[in-house]
């Protein structure tokens, strides 16, 4: 195998940066593709202008999701956006998970550089200060950022979130160096990183994770990359897909995007079979618009449909 090099440059904005990526691959998918998704995603948004998942009610993650997809198709504007808007608006005043707030944050982004709405027009003028805050308190003494104020555990994930809600508000990212240490003490003997400290065995999302958030700070050096990318490798099955972990032996929709976009941006897609991929991406499609999450699956939602757009994007030749 030839010597790697870390592919793409920094990601200076992670989450605005990724968004433009996606559109420009996208931009390459066949028209009626992308129309048929967008009429399955704008035919799910509610009578309160916000998305719900499979059942339920309008909620801030699948509206995010909702929102990223139809930026990426070039199709958030008008009437659908000002009543997203408005539900981005509702939530302003309620307690929300970190996740939920990365939702609220970036879904606000995408409606203001789309549509020239703005969610937080009436908010305080410290409300980024209040957020940076208020994320610090999930701080845990190894480095990393617990789930929520009670947790006792770093998390990956949840200290890749922190960073993408750090660098959406403008506000710096604090003792990096911690950051690193902690996301560095993730990393599986095969290469892989792990989700808690607890956890048995490395998994695609977590890793896809920390080596975003190790790119956010300027902390991932070559040795570690070529950890991820053997892990990542190793997780692609005879369907072409990628598993979420090595116990898992069935490949679904949301490891493959996350897995081929780390692989990216590691320069070593190529080091996958991508027709394979595109073909089991290919094969979630719904003739009506959506994604399935998986060969399993039997129903399509936004958040999949996010993540199967997201790997037609990459992986389109």
């Amino acid at each position: 195998m030839s010597p790697r090099t870390i592919g793409g440059a920094l990601m200076n904005n992670y989450l605005p940066e990724l968004t433009v990526r996606i559109a420009m691959g996208l931009g390459e998918v066949d028209a009626e593709i992308r129309d048929r998704h967008t009429r399955f995603i704008a035919a799910r948004q509610q009578a309160d202008g916000g998305f719900g998942g499979r059942e339920g009610p309008s909620d801030l993650y699948y509206t995010s999701f909702a929102l990223r997809s139809l930026a990426i198709l070039g199709e958030l504007h008008g009437d659908l956006a000002d009543r997203a808007c408005d539900f981005l608006r509702s939530k302003l005043g309620g307690q929300e998970t970190i996740v939920d707030f990365l939702s609220l944050i970036y879904g606000a982004g995408l409606l203001e550089n789309s549509a020239g709405v703005e969610v937080f027009a009436g908010a305080a003028d410290d409300w980024r200060s209040q957020v940076a805050a208020a994320l610090e308190k999930l701080r845990r003494d190894d480095g990393g950022y617990a789930k929520g104020e009670l947790g006792s555990a770093s998390s990956t994930y949840h200290t890749f979130l922190v960073l993408l809600c750090l660098q959406l508000i403008e506000r710096p990212i604090v003792q990096p160096a911690r950051i690193r240490d902690f996301l560095l003490s993730q990393e599986a003997d095969d290469g892989g990183f792990r989700e808690i400290r607890a956890s048995k065995r490395a998994g695609t999302n977590p890793t896809a994770a920390a080596i975003g958030a190790l790119r956010i700070i300027d902390g991932l050096d070559q040795e570690v990359a070529d950890g991820a990318i053997d892990f990542l490798l190793e997780m692609q099955n005879d369907e072409g897909g990628l598993r979420a972990n090595t116990r898992i032996p069935i490949a679904d929709l949301l490891s493959t995007f996350t897995g081929c976009l780390t692989l990216t941006d590691l320069g070593a897609l190529h080091e996958i079979d991508t027709a394979a991929a595109m073909r089991y991406v290919e094969g979630l499609q719904q003739p009506d618009g959506g994604f399935f999450g998986a060969v399993w699956d039997e129903v399509a939602d936004v958040e999949y449909t996010f993540y199967g757009l997201g790997g037609l994007a990459i992986l389109h030749p």
